[in-house]
């Protein structure tokens, strides 16, 4: 059995390249596709030895382009290839723009030990012997027994940037980017900055994702399958092919990194590094991160799975009942009675604007309608919990007194008032017919939880308070008022209600004392 052996010294992460000594050839479905006297041997860090063939000794024809590349932030982006005639796919790989690490072998092609029948010199397989043992990657204990401390995205990256300064890597700046699962937002962005005070959280919107100034990014590269992006700044002539390269170098950046971050679903996330130092970013430097990426991903991906689950529950369950859930409120009748105001609203005339335009018109005023209350209530402190056709269900907790949750629900009525009428005016120019809503406001204990099926449960309000709501809205109309209040809700109120008489609630015993409003 042909046996190499090389001496070599390990100080900390390391790419070597040597020269293999014999005549090698590649073996696959019983017939050779590559055989050279120039094969190199690529020695990497705690990884297996790897062999490169020239391009030219190797059965080219017999191979296809694969899509798919991968990324090494020192060695550069791997292109791969498939066995054409045996179906065999990404039997091999090429770093066709191998990085200055990886120069030696640039443009060879590498060979999947486990989709090939063998490497041999002669008749005997090859082996090479077992470099000695690296010393450990001090980012390895760092994550079993500190980084998982992190309650979440922003401190974990802190953490993360000071071990890696602490260790040495000149980092001047660390960024990652983790898309969500939000109907307003395509992703954030965490940024560390040395001599910053804190992580910083921006906010990627959808609309964003398509302006210029993303498309013109190496994260729209990245994101689209790229396998990963590193540009040396320092020097003369440094490859500036992206508007942010620029940008960096006039702030001092030396080196600039960006890498896939994986999570299990196959979701691609970013972390890019820069360095404003001289010589910019080690090999060394980038391996000790490179090793623990797919584990760090995992430790992101509990986080971000934990902010994206606490989004939808707030998105569709409402903001203080998604976070009650995410807390551990999820059997049926968990819940709480409270007092509270309970506002009901419902669009007017909807059927007869469903039936006389079409479809998409119609939503889009829906929409806007929902964006303008909607908006109003939880921007005025309240929560919205349902929404029923056109109709929204909402309350105000009577947390801080009686006087103040009213305040708070004419603050909404007013916010959603100038709201529509803005998008009226947009409406007149179309002559669309204009948005307008009526709501009844009440004031009752009621409880708050889980109710119904057990494979089915909402988080609402229930009780008479709740019912009362929607028939006092249900007078709206009849009475000729925007607002109709109880008198449970008016004694909260100190200027600008009006009685307006006692009626009769459908569905409901004994008359009741309605107040308008002048908002």
């Amino acid at each position: 059995m042909a046996l190499m052996t090389i001496r070599q010294e390990h100080e900390g992460y390391r790419v070597s390249i040597r020269p293999a000594q014999e005549k090698l050839r590649v073996e696959a479905a019983g017939q050779a596709i590559a055989e050279s006297n120039r094969a190199m041997i690529m020695f990497e860090t705690r990884l297996p030895p790897v062999i490169y063939f020239p391009r030219e000794d190797v059965a080219m024809d017999r191979l296809q382009g694969n899509p798919a590349i991968t990324h090494c932030p020192f060695k550069g982006n791997a292109n791969y290839f498939d066995l054409k005639d045996e179906n065999i796919d990404r039997i091999c790989w090429s770093y066709e723009e191998g990085f200055d690490e990886a120069a030696l072998v640039r443009d060879f092609i590498a060979f999947d030990n486990v989709k090939i029948d063998g490497i041999f010199a002669g008749a005997e397989p090859y082996q090479i012997a077992q470099l000695p043992k690296p010393p450990e990657n001090p980012l390895v204990p760092w994550l079993l027994q500190e980084a998982w401390q992190a309650s979440s995205i922003s401190s974990t990256l802190d953490a993360l940037a000071t071990k890696l300064r602490a260790e040495g890597v000149r980092l001047s700046r660390l960024r990652l980017f983790v898309r969500t699962l939000n109907p307003q937002l395509y992703g954030k962005f965490y940024t560390w900055r040395l001599n910053g005070d804190a992580i910083e959280e921006t906010q990627a919107t959808h609309k964003g994702m398509l302006s210029e100034e993303h498309l013109s990014s190496p994260y729209a590269r990245i994101i689209d399958g790229e396998g990963g992006i590193r540009r040396k700044l320092e020097g003369d002539g440094p490859l500036l092919d992206f508007p942010v390269l620029h940008e960096l170098l006039a702030q001092g950046a030396t080196d600039y990194v960006a890498v896939p971050m994986n999570f299990s679903d196959g979701q691609i996330n970013i972390l890019s590094l820069v360095s404003n130092e001289s010589g910019g970013f080690t090999t060394m430097e980038l391996g000790y991160l490179y090793e623990v990426l797919p584990h760090l991903g995992r430790l992101i991906e509990a986080h971000a799975q934990r902010d994206s689950a606490l989004t939808l529950l707030q998105t569709y369950l409402g903001r203080n009942a998604g976070q009650r859930v995410l807390s551990g409120n999820v059997k049926r009748g968990d819940g709480q009675e409270i007092d509270a105001i309970i506002w009901f609203s419902d669009l007017r005339d909807s059927t007869r604007m469903a039936d006389s335009m079409d479809r998409e018109t119609y939503l889009e005023g829906l929409d806007k309608y929902f964006d303008c209350v909607a908006g109003a209530i939880v921007a005025s402190g309240g929560e919205v919990l349902k929404f029923i056709g056109d109709a929204i269900l909402a309350i105000f907790p009577v947390d801080d007194g009686l006087e103040q949750a009213c305040r708070q629900s004419i603050s909404a009525l007013r916010l959603a008032q100038e709201g529509l009428e803005r998008v009226n005016e947009e409406r007149d120019k179309g002559n669309l017919p204009r948005l307008r809503f009526g709501t009844g406001l009440h004031r009752g204990r009621i409880l708050y939880g889980n109710i119904g099926a057990e494979a089915r449960l909402d988080f609402t309000v229930i009780g008479p308070p709740v019912n009362e709501a929607s028939r006092i809205e249900g007078l709206c109309k009849k009475l000729g008022e925007q607002v109709l209040t109880s008198k449970a809700f008016a004694d909260g109120v100190q200027k600008g209600k009006r009685s307006l008489g006692e009626y009769e609630l459908a569905g409901v015993t004994n008359s009741w004392e309605l107040f308008g409003l002048d908002l």
